[in-house]
């Protein structure tokens, strides 16, 4: 992934640098539980923990003559330990494992590290999503469907209604997370043929992960298409998150927007624009994540106990889909913190069409008043579609109406267009989404 959109925790993470260094950590985990086994001299075991190192740069030299990425790791450190003057301890050094032994282990090393970053992201976007939702749990403003004016809402509920979808973010990512968190050393066909079983679990256990049940050579790619596809809705949440503000920052609508900082320039040519920038940045990179979700499941299916077509798509996939989680959480909480609401504009626009969206309330309070439904039907939108195409006032209209007058007190009509009783389900709402102290 591109630095614009690296943040530099995350970008360690997935260095070339750390990758070896994981490699590294996998070797000598494996060095020690053989030695604990009696099949490595315990000396050389200590050597290497002492010893073994790597530079990146040679390493990268040496497969260039070799192309063969490991077997430039394993030599690059064999340099180091003969300089240290122990050449021959480094003959325990990859002592019964294959590349993937290493490198699938070693990964999910690197994955655990930046699912905790990624998690420490959704719990600060969460907590930040409630403490807005309460703030605005009474401001009235308009649903929509379709785009089109529906009922009220408040605009707290759409915030309670984006934390409770990424509440379950959270508990799907860290199960992927944790799936994803297993180790394997079974060899070349997952058979045990050069390590046994309980040096497997003796590496895991130094490595604080879980063994496979049983691999080929690989760790089935089922458990990384799960986590793509985990980091993939995640996108997805934060992006409809962003395209909401977006809408709600049309200059017709004038209802939210992101921040906008002093000195900030949104148009080379139109000096007024206050355009929603990181929103539409959101949105867009939220796409990446998506589309590498399907590579992801295309890397499932592998010729007999392993090929090496997932591999190159895992060195982009893997890093720039937790990268840009990484950072497209960091930018929704910038989003959602600095977001400027505009309360009097949203009570304005609910009142747009004067009593229009009442007109379902209406409807029901006529036919609980003895009204054939679908006389008060045709009643209401013969009048709803007259007061659409002038403008006028619907709730007017409807109190001076004989026939729903006929039906209904003027408190009942009154009632009928009450915003209160629209909305008076909030605080049940709330406690369903936030618990008991939802009524706080």
């Amino acid at each position: 992934m591109i630095a614009r959109y690296t943040r530099a925790a995350m970008g360690r993470i997935w260095s070339d640098e750390n990758k070896y260094r994981m490699w590294l950590e996998v070797e000598l985990a494996a060095s020690e539980a053989l030695a604990e086994l009696g099949i490595v001299p315990a000396a050389a075991a200590a050597s290497l923990r002492a010893n073994a190192g790597f530079g990146v740069e040679r390493i990268f030299e040496i497969e260039r003559e070799v192309r063969h990425d490991v077997i430039a790791f394993t030599t690059a450190v064999a340099e180091t330990m003969a300089a240290a003057g122990d050449p021959d301890s480094s003959r325990w050094f990859h002592y019964g494992l294959t590349s993937n032994d290493v490198v699938d282990t070693a990964q999910a090393l690197q994955i655990k590290a930046a699912s905790a970053l990624i998690i420490e992201g959704i719990e600060r976007l969460a907590a930040l999503l409630r403490e807005r939702a309460f703030e605005f749990r009474r401001t009235p403003q308009i649903g929509r469907t379709h785009g089109i004016q529906a009922e009220p809402i408040t605009f707290g509920l759409k915030l309670a209604l984006w934390y409770d979808e990424i509440r379950r973010n959270l508990v799907r990512f860290r199960a992927a997370a944790e799936d994803l968190r297993v180790g394997k050393t079974s060899g070349a066909v997952g058979t045990f043929g050069h390590i046994s079983p309980a040096a497997e679990e003796g590496i895991c256990r130094r490595l604080e992960l879980e063994p496979a049940a049983i691999a080929s050579q690989v760790i089935s790619r089922d458990r990384h298409a799960n986590y793509v596809s985990a980091l993939a809705l995640i996108a997805a949440a934060l992006e409809k998150i962003a395209l909401e503000i977006r809408h709600l920052q049309r200059t017709e609508v004038r209802e939210a927007e992101e921040p906008f900082s002093v000195g900030q320039k949104g148009s080379s040519a139109m000096p007024h624009k206050r355009n929603p920038i990181v929103c539409e940045q959101i949105c867009g990179l939220a796409r990446v994540v998506r589309s590498n979700a399907q590579a992801a499941m295309e890397n499932i299916a592998l010729w007999h106990e392993r090929d090496i077509s997932h591999s190159s798509v895992e060195r982009v996939i893997l890093p720039d889909s937790t990268i840009l989680v990484d950072y497209l959480l960091d930018k929704t909480i910038w989003l959602v913190k600095g977001m400027r609401v505009y309360p009097d504009r949203m009570l304005r626009n609910l009142e747009l069409t004067k009593g229009l969206v009442f007109s379902g309330q209406l409807l029901l309070d006529l036919a609980a008043a003895g009204m054939l439904r679908e006389q008060a039907y045709k009643i209401v939108q013969s009048k709803a579609m007259e007061a659409w195409e002038s403008g006028g006032d619907f709730h007017a209209e409807m109190a001076a109406h004989p026939e729903v007058t006929a039906m209904l007190s003027p408190d009942q009509v009154a009632h009928a267009f009450s915003l209160e009783r629209q909305l008076g389900h909030t605080d049940a709402i709330f406690v369903r989404v936030f618990g008991p102290e939802g009524l706080g």
